[in-house]
């Protein structure tokens, strides 16, 4: 039975810290209720590109983020009725321990304010492995450290017999927080990590889709899910009396002016592919909204862009992974520059940036941008506050957003182009670049926090 969005029922998966299982259980859980024949809304806390996409898998729908830094407190609720409309049930998994966010804020962004904006009940996932009784110390402090956050139950990961789960059971019976499952040591659910995490869906769906029934299979023989369901179905309404998220606005209701010749819809080209996996679901739908046409591209594969391209998006990735084969696509890295050389609105984050620049680690990219990209062995990780320097296709000159870094390489730039952010890590810097059309950056950003990019971008595929 479909609910009303404003009640969906709810899960937030959580753990003590990083490593316990969260991915495990709640793409386990999702897969699990999507087979009992519920449409599950799968979304994950904070900045994460790469657990979406096995979500994606376990649930047949959009993976989305929750992501309180970058889209402040305010947007959490919306954005979440938004990715559950027609859902029966909704499983968030959480980021880092119950407890952890942004440093030095508090609990911003942390999976435990989610959870309270979100009114949501959290499943704590437990590593079991190296502990019996001291586990009900653990659950104890994280019941009792905020009254706000309610902990519906546990899931003991990692438990290595009949007897150790024997005896985490009786230390729980203590505390007053319901075992609602135990799951034991295993391999087959397993994925491959590399320098910036799992290895995305895009590089390994078969494998993927196999990793995934492992999971669901564990859940399912190790949790109570209807102990889980009902926990779910007593959320209740989400609080504040949000609204649904909407990539529309007001300005949407005339029609979009027409480009000469190219009709009333200027096609946005947006990277995809395995080397360009990292996009949040709601950038597609505000350029849409805007008026734009969204049509995805492979740049691995390739050789031309979209019929009629007016504008291009080049999100995050793996473009070191697949350096040769970029560098090999000679027709497109041509086919781009020369849309960036006719002064057509381009935006690109992070591997969109190191794709633009004259070289990756040696191998010719686009020459877009007068830089030079290079791997190292340094990670560059943390939320940033940004504002805009100059004006660009993407913002106007002081537009402040907020971003997220995760990379480990280094961009040495040439000469010719203004940065396009300011920003503060907490050392003050300006980063990126500003040429022409060309908006190019490390930062990631939410565009859902400031919809105006959007339809700044897509006005100046209109118009260029």
């Amino acid at each position: 039975m479909v609910t009303s969005p404003s009640s969906v029922p709810r899960l937030v998966v959580a753990a003590p810290s990083s490593g316990s299982g969260k991915t495990t259980v709640a793409t386990g859980l999702m897969a699990a209720f999507a087979a009992r024949g519920l449409a599950v809304s799968p979304h994950k806390v904070g900045p994460d590109y790469i657990d979406p996409g096995y979500h994606a898998l376990a649930t047949g729908r959009t993976g989305r983020n929750l992501d309180a830094y970058l889209c402040g407190p305010e947007l959490i609720a919306p954005l979440f009725l938004h990715g559950a409309r027609g859902c029966d049930l909704a499983v968030v998994e959480g980021v880092m321990g119950l407890y952890d966010g942004a440093a030095g804020e508090g609990e911003l962004a942390s999976t435990a304010q989610v959870a309270k904006l979100l009114g949501a009940p959290v499943v704590l996932v437990v590593d079991a492995s190296a502990q019996s009784r001291s586990v009900a110390a653990l659950v104890h402090g994280f019941a009792s450290w905020d009254p706000g956050v309610r902990i519906g139950g546990v899931i003991l990961n990692k438990v290595g017999s009949d007897r150790h789960e024997a005896l985490l059971r009786e230390a729980l019976e203590s505390c007053g927080v319901p075992v609602l499952g135990a799951l034991r040591r295993a391999e087959p659910v397993s994925t491959p990590s590399r320098h910036l995490g799992l290895v995305p869906v895009a590089e390994r769906r078969a494998a993927a889709v196999d990793s995934v029934a492992a999971m669901a299979d564990l859940v399912v023989r190790g949790c109570d899910l209807d102990a889980l369901e009902t926990l779910a179905r007593g959320a209740g309404a989400v609080p504040g009396g949000s609204a649904p998220w909407t990539p529309g606005s007001p300005t949407h209701d005339r029609p979009p002016r027409s480009v000469e010749g190219r009709g009333s819809k200027p096609v946005v080209a947006v990277a995809g592919g395995e080397a360009f996996t990292f996009s949040y679901a709601e950038h597609a739908e505000l350029l849409a909204a805007a008026g734009a046409e969204v049509v995805t591209f492979d740049p691995l594969r390739d050789e031309r862009l979209p019929e009629g391209t007016r504008g291009l998006v080049i999100g995050g990735g793996f473009p070191e992974v697949y350096a040769g084969e970029l560098s090999a696509n000679e027709p497109l890295r041509k086919a781009v520059a020369d849309l960036a050389y006719s002064g057509a609105p381009v935006a690109a984050e992070c591997a969109g940036l190191l794709y633009l620049c004259r070289e990756l680690d040696g191998r010719p990219m686009c020459g877009v941008l007068d830089a030079t990209a290079r791997m190292t062995d340094r990670l560059t990780l943390g939320y940033r506050d940004a504002v805009a320097v100059g004006d660009s296709a993407l913002a106007a000159a002081g537009t402040r957003m907020r971003g997220h870094e995760f990379h480990r390489t280094v961009v040495e730039p040439g000469a010719g182009a203004a940065p396009a952010w300011g920003v503060r890590t907490p050392v003050r810097r300006v980063e990126g670049f500003v040429q022409h059309g060309v908006h190019a950056s490390y930062l990631h950003t939410h565009w859902a926090s400031e919809p105006g990019v959007a339809r700044r971008f897509v006005e100046r595929c209109r118009t260029s």
